[in-house]
Parts: C-alpha cells; structure tokens; sequence
C-alpha cells in the first residue's frame, strides 16, 4: 500500500455508529465490527464486511518497563539515559493496548445502493441487536484494514481516560 492510499483510507474511516461501550480496563473486550466501503470498480456496489477485533485489557508499563520496550537494539548509552530518565519519571505510566484482528472471523457480503443508503440499512440492522460492542464503519474496498486499525485506534483514545480511572481506584496508579 502507497503511503498516499494509507492517509487516504485514514482520512475516508468513520465511525457511523460507534459502540455504547468502552474497552474493559480489567478484561477482554471484543468488538464486533460492520465495515461498509463502496467498490471502487462498480456504481452504488458497497461490500460490507463483519467480525470481530478482540481487544486485550491493557496493560500498565512502568517507566523501567516502558524505558525497556523502548530500547530493544539500543546501546549501552541509550540504556544509561533511560534508567536516569525512569528514576526521574517515576510518576508515569503508560497504557499498552494489545489487539488481535482475526482474518477468519471475517464475514464479507456485496450490497447494491448508494453508500448513505447502505450505511442506514445495516446501522438499523446492527441497532435492532442491541449489541452493546456493535460498531458501524464506512471507508475505503483497498484499505479496509487500515480503516479497522484507525476505528481500533479511536477505541483506545476513547476508552483511555476511563481506563486510568479505573487503575487509580484500585490504586495501581
């Protein structure tokens, strides 16, 4: 994929219906995902596919950890830098987020209909489960992944400020 097709299957992701809620800060979280994009060969010809994207509960990086994550193939010097940067920085931490996007969950279907029309036919469908971890999705048929990454990513900056407050309760931050 061109650098140019990548911002472009950024830039075209929406997240029509996101999910009502947020990754669990203690747990798995799987979303359940409807992807519509539109056939770039064929008028009014949408794909829609579905699946799933499990989201592993994050994981809380101390400064020594994250410092360590940071300096895989770094040198000695770099090492130096970051334990003195750890013992300073004692008051960060930072949230890694895993997430495992299986290609076999992947269910995929062709629609005839302009895009507003199809995105409003499966947004009800998907409404009419009342599935708490549903998203709907439009963007880009030859960037689709690109477009789960970016709705995946959207999740965690959504999920984030919850999932801090969550730590600090228990009083692991």
């Amino acid at each position: 994929m061109k650098p140019d097709d990548f911002h472009y299957a950024l830039e075209n992701t929406r997240v029509v219906m996101p999910p009502q809620k947020r990754l669990e800060t203690f747990g798995t979280t799987v979303l359940n995902y409807h992807l519509i994009t539109e056939e770039m060969d064929s008028v009014n010809r949408m794909r829609v596919r579905e699946g799933r994207i499990h989201a592993h509960k994050p994981e809380l990086l101390t400064p020594d950890k994250f410092a360590k994550l940071l300096l895989e193939g770094f040198g000695e010097k770099a090492e130096r830098y970051a334990d003195a940067v750890s013992e300073f920085a004692s008051q960060i931490a930072v949230l890694k987020y895993g997430f495992t996007f299986r290609k076999d969950d992947v269910r995929r279907y062709d629609v005839t209909g302009a895009l507003p029309e199809v995105t409003a036919r499966v947004k009800d469908e998907v409404a009419r489960k009342n599935d708490p971890l549903a998203a709907v999705v439009t963007g880009v048929d030859d960037g689709w992944e690109v477009c789960l990454l970016k709705f995946a990513l959207d999740m965690v900056l959504t999920s984030g400020n919850e999932n801090v407050r969550d730590l600090r309760s228990r009083g692991l931050l």
